[in-house]
């Protein structure tokens, strides 16, 4: 019987939403139906366990799992002897330690002695221990706000997004500590060949979508006289695929640009006449 590779992902949230609107970028079709907790894509030799993001890392530890897509806060809370295959580059949020309104913090140095709640404590713990500060720990699985409120911690050391529950229950950010998005994970031997190549085959796929996720595919018409000026700042993969037009003296450029330089590339090639310019996001890209 053909082997299968069985990735484990959270059940519910913005981190299994992602995760699923990647996998299925790949190419991989599945059902996704909440209310399953185990199915298999249709078109690749992938199954999916649909599981609390905590218990991902102990399930690929155990073997009932292969991979997973967490947190890296749960990767690197529960140190367990696993591999980070991919950074995912989505879900990102940050660990911050936030304190009431009239705590009086001046640095890491003014939570010596005090209680701080936390769902992080080994990594909280680390950051301290390298700083020399001894707090205890009140460690707590859900509702870190409310726990200076009720006379539980002097402090608290949670994920923040926004920053708004925190300002709701009269807290405020007042530094962060550790960064976190989702990563993929598995363990260091998959067992046998036929795993490895299904994994292979699917970081393939996960690369290609990655990859085009951080470009933009552009089309614009340029006087012929500026396409060497052109090509010094967009290059493209290798270089512009340039078409003559039937404008003497003009072409057509087509090429791919980076996201994080889109904006500085449109100046320039606006300064240097180009008109028409069509923008066009990539579904898959490789090298």
């Amino acid at each position: 019987m053909a082997e299968t590779l069985r990735i484990a992902i959270q059940k519910s949230g913005r981190l299994s939403e992602k995760s699923l609107e990647m996998i299925k970028n790949c190419g991989i079709k599945f059902g996704s139906d909440a209310r399953v907790l185990k199915e298999a894509a249709t078109n690749f030799p992938l199954e999916f366990l649909y599981v609390r993001d905590d218990d991902i890392p102990a399930y690929i530890r155990d073997g009932i799992a292969d991979v997973g897509i967490v947190g890296r806060n749960e990767y690197d809370e529960q140190a367990i002897d696993l591999t980070v295959l991919r950074d995912l580059g989505f879900a990102k949020c940050r660990l911050s330690i936030a304190v009431p309104h009239a705590f009086p913090y001046k640095g890491l140095s003014s939570l010596q002695g005090k209680r701080i709640a936390t769902s992080y404590p080994n990594i909280l713990g680390n950051i301290l221990k390298e700083q020399g500060i001894q707090a205890s720990f009140v460690q707590v699985s859900g509702s870190v706000e409310i726990t200076p409120a009720v006379g539980v911690a002097d402090a608290i050391c949670d994920l923040v997004s926004t920053g708004a529950t925190l300002a709701m229950n009269g807290l405020s950010e007042v530094e962060s500590i550790y960064k976190s998005s989702a990563v993929m994970i598995g363990r260091k031997d998959m067992g046998s060949d036929e795993k490895s190549q299904i994994l292979d085959r699917l970081m393939l796929r996960l690369d290609a979508v990655m990859r085009a996720s951080n470009y933009k595919y552009i089309m614009f018409n340029l006087p012929e006289e500026h396409l060497d000026q052109v090509a010094h700042i967009i290059g493209g993969m290798k270089s512009p695929t340039v078409t003559p037009l039937l404008e003497k003296g003009w072409v057509s450029v087509q090429t791919v640009v980076a996201e994080d330089t889109f904006w500085d590339d449109f100046e320039q090639l606006k300064e240097l006449g180009a008109q028409g310019i069509l923008v066009t996001p990539i579904e898959k890209m490789t090298e």
